[in-house]
């Protein structure tokens, strides 16, 4: 970052806690609200999921699951089988738990550093329950349409990973075995605990961040207020999301995108290890553009 730019983010900054010292009040609530959406909703929701899925990569799933899923892995994303363990548990547990489980398989050797940044481009992904249940019954009061959400997601997500695929050199079916020295089931939990706890409080600490900051966007209702909250922060999008076609759009392109804040959840889990950022921002993007696309097919049926 050269001083010009540092500079203006200086200056930008500044304003920022101009802002929360003249209002401080309505902020306290905003954080308040923040830290109870990540008590009731956040930590329940990802905690257990990041706590087995570490202790399920440190006990070998994935060099364990490779035999079995890399005749599919392979010929479609030019990857080996144990890095379809980061897709599947992305899939169930929700961000940032793909990232986190491709970074795991990256430092235990299991691979390389080009096969775990494609890996990022497309196993970092909303998990069903915020999909179906917060958006498809709360928003849309259909869990059909909850259902759609999350297969639209799922099917941009691997499209992305095909778009993604050519990036990488072409191997065999069944890659070489890795070798992998599993610790103790009691080592596993500790330290999968520990690190999941450590995980939550940075996850947690950036949606009360962006939260706060997307709040006087939330409060206008606004259509661009809604689109310029989804880019930022996905949990905050969903009071401004109406039960229509846009509004459909609108929630499968942002929940495809995941927002800054995941983002920065995802560099956070890959802070110790030298995977660029880079190729999540871009799948992200990819994913978001092909979830509106087929939202917008999905929708004409919907709505």
């Amino acid at each position: 970052m050269n001083k010009r730019v540092r500079g203006d983010v200086c200056l930008i900054l500044c304003g920022v806690l101009v802002w929360f010292l003249a209002d401080a009040k309505q902020l306290r609530l905003e954080a308040a609200g923040a830290l109870a959406l990540c008590a009731g909703t956040v930590i329940p929701a990802l905690f257990p999921f990041m706590a087995v899925a570490g202790m399920l990569v440190r006990l070998g799933f994935g060099q364990w699951l490779a035999p079995y899923i890399a005749g599919l892995t392979a010929p479609l994303f030019r990857l080996p089988g144990c890095a379809g363990s980061a897709l599947l548990l992305g899939l169930v547990g929700g961000y940032p738990i793909g990232a986190r489980t491709a970074a795991e398989l990256y430092t235990s050797g299991a691979l390389t550093r080009q096969e775990a940044e494609r890996l990022l481009t497309f196993c970092n992904n909303s998990n069903p329950v915020f999909l179906v249940s917060v958006l498809g019954s709360g928003v849309f009061g259909s869990v059909r349409t909850g259902l759609w959400l999350w297969l639209i997601h799922v099917c941009s997500a691997l499209l992305a990973g095909l778009l993604f695929r050519g990036l990488g050199q072409g191997r065999r079916e069944i890659p070489p075995p890795v070798s992998f020295q599993s610790p103790s089931l009691s080592e596993a939990i500790v330290s999968a605990a520990k690190d999941a706890a450590g995980g939550m409080l940075s996850v947690c600490a950036f949606v009360t961040l962006f939260y706060v900051l997307v709040s006087p966007l939330s409060r206008s209702g606004t259509a661009m207020a809604g689109l310029a909250v989804g880019i930022t922060e996905l949990f905050s999008l969903t009071p401004l999301l109406t039960c229509d076609r846009p509004g459909f759009l609108l929630a499968a392109g942002c929940a495809g995108w995941g927002g800054l804040s995941v983002l920065c959840q995802t560099a956070a889990v890959l802070d110790g290890t030298d995977l660029s950022l880079r190729p999540c921002f871009l799948g992200k993007l990819v994913q978001g553009l092909l979830s509106v696309l087929l939202a917008a097919v999905v929708s004409i049926r919907l709505f």
